[in-house]
């Protein structure tokens, strides 16, 4: 059983930036197509970025691109999520999620394995 905790969140002005990450254990990070969503008060939980398990390949919600950078420090055996030009719209609750299988095609769909408690991101303007 893979287990994910998520830290990093906090309250942040607009233009500003956080970088959460993202502890895995129960097996390496290197294994799993590894993800973050996030999901806002009244919203949808939506893809924000993914980084998969073949080949390190990346992937963006158009939203987020050029503002985030998915990466992962698989001796550390984490995953980061680095935030630049933070926007209101940013606001959410950000989820780890980690998958045995999903592959580029697969990674924006939410039905991965394991996910993380969620960690509160909140842009101020």
């Amino acid at each position: 059983q893979v287990q994910l905790v998520e830290s990093g969140g906090g309250l942040v002005q607009a233009g500003g930036s956080l970088r959460l990450s993202c502890a895995a254990s129960g097996g390496p990070a290197s294994t799993y197509t590894m993800g973050w969503f996030r999901q806002a008060p009244g919203k949808e939980r939506e893809f924000v970025a993914g980084i998969s398990r073949s080949d390190g390949s990346k992937q963006y919600a158009r939203s987020v691109l050029g503002r985030f950078t998915i990466s992962k420090d698989n001796a550390k055996n984490t995953v980061y999520l680095q935030m630049n030009s933070l926007k209101r719209e940013d606001t959410a609750v950000y989820y780890c999620t980690a998958d045995r299988i999903k592959t580029i095609a697969t990674m924006r769909t939410a039905n991965y394995d394991y996910w993380g408690q969620g960690t509160q991101v909140t842009v101020s303007s």
